[in-house]
């Protein structure tokens, strides 16, 4: 069978065989030279994970290299192979023909059979013994020494301390902050209001996903004081971008510490002059938006806002934008679901505001000041 029009096709493989590996190498390098070092700050992506925070992450950090060593030399094989295969078959000039050709060979069907599935079982293996030791505390009747509730909800977290009674809710695109002593177990709790979240911290190389009507629960002892970012890592709606949230790891003495400052009754707001301006609003829901989108008040005159929160699932507040010199006006406390709140907002120049909560900014209206 004459061989025309398969020179060019060969040649062909072989140079994007070779701008293959060339750029495989590259990214490689690049990715090596990316990799840092810090444990509390930010790392770029490497070819490694970054460094663990946790005894539970410490495993499968050192598990992580079996996999990628396993995945770098089956790929060199393969490559190895393929590009040994071009060069040494390519067509030659005195070539007319094709060659003979071999179909099926029992041998090498047997070996790219059982080697695969050596290495899966080999893999399977470790990951079992893994999975076991990170997982294992979370079964274990152990009583830890402390439990934080976390609750994740369209578009915030809040985390609950039950036995230190202590709530926090984030807002807008600030997270609250989980604070957890090091060296010791801490059992956290993950509950949903609405849709799948997840819980995710990348110096915990670990994530649970946060579901409605389920309780996931996973222990974690982090090993060194710190501030370790984490966030939402399952799309979950308009703002999952904002789902920040913060894990800062400190001493058992600083832990009690803030503990009994964040135990404090936080003082009372005044009573508003007699004269003050009510206002009556209502939180429906996050698709909803406030009931009613617009509100009147006097200007430069104490008014108060009565917040009344209709929504089932998740807490909203209040806030106004461009209300002090330094930007915007947030209420607190927040109002939870089927709750209510009052709020004291600063008086106001004449004209046009908006107000919003600052939990899920997209719930917006319009407040005009005087006439």
């Amino acid at each position: 069978m004459p061989l025309v029009g398969l020179r060019k096709r060969v040649r062909w493989l072989s140079a994007s065989s070779l701008v293959t590996a060339a750029v495989a190498v590259a990214a490689i390098a690049a990715a090596c030279a990316g990799q840092g070092t810090g444990v509390t700050g930010d790392q770029p992506p490497g070819l490694f994970p970054v460094e663990p925070a946790s005894e539970q992450a410490q495993y499968i950090f050192d598990f992580y290299p079996v996999i990628f060593w396993i995945a770098v030399g089956v790929f060199f094989l393969v490559e190895g192979l393929l590009l040994w295969i071009v060069f040494r078959y390519r067509r030659q000039a005195t070539d007319v023909d094709l060659p003979s050709q071999t179909h099926g060979n029992n041998l090498l069907e047997v070996l790219w059979t059982l080697i695969p599935a050596a290495i899966v079982a080999v893999l399977f293996v470790f990951t079992v013994d893994t999975l076991g030791k990170v997982e294992r505390t979370a079964d274990s009747t152990d009583q830890p020494d402390l439990i934080v509730d976390v609750t994740g909800f369209q578009w915030q977290w809040t985390f609950d301390y039950p036995l230190q009674e202590l709530s926090f809710t984030g807002s807008g695109n600030t997270g609250p902050v989980m604070a957890v002593p090091v060296n010791e177990t801490v059992r956290i709790r993950l509950h949903a209001t609405d849709v799948i979240h997840s819980f995710y911290v990348p110096q915990f190389l670990y994530k649970k996903d946060v579901v409605p009507g389920r309780v996931n629960e996973f222990d974690v002892v982090v090993r060194e004081p710190g501030v370790y970012a984490g966030q939402c890592a399952e799309f979950c709606g308009l703002l999952h971008a904002d789902m920040h949230f913060t894990v800062e790891a400190m001493t058992r003495s600083d832990f009690d510490a803030w503990v009994t400052q964040n135990q404090q009754a936080e003082p009372s707001l005044p009573p508003p002059p007699s004269d003050a301006t009510t206002v009556q609003l209502t939180a429906i829901s996050i698709a909803e938006g406030f009931e009613p989108t617009e509100l009147a008040i006097p200007a430069d005159s104490p008014w108060v806002v009565e917040l009344t929160n209709a929504d089932t699932v998740a807490p909203h507040d209040f806030g106004v934008r461009g209300a002090t010199p330094e930007g915007d006006w947030r209420g607190d406390p927040d109002a939870q679901p089927g709750g209510s709140a009052t709020y004291q907002p600063p008086p106001l120049a004449a004209g046009t505001y908006e107000f919003f909560c600052t939990i899920h900014p997209n719930m917006v209206g319009t407040l005009q000041a005087g006439q």
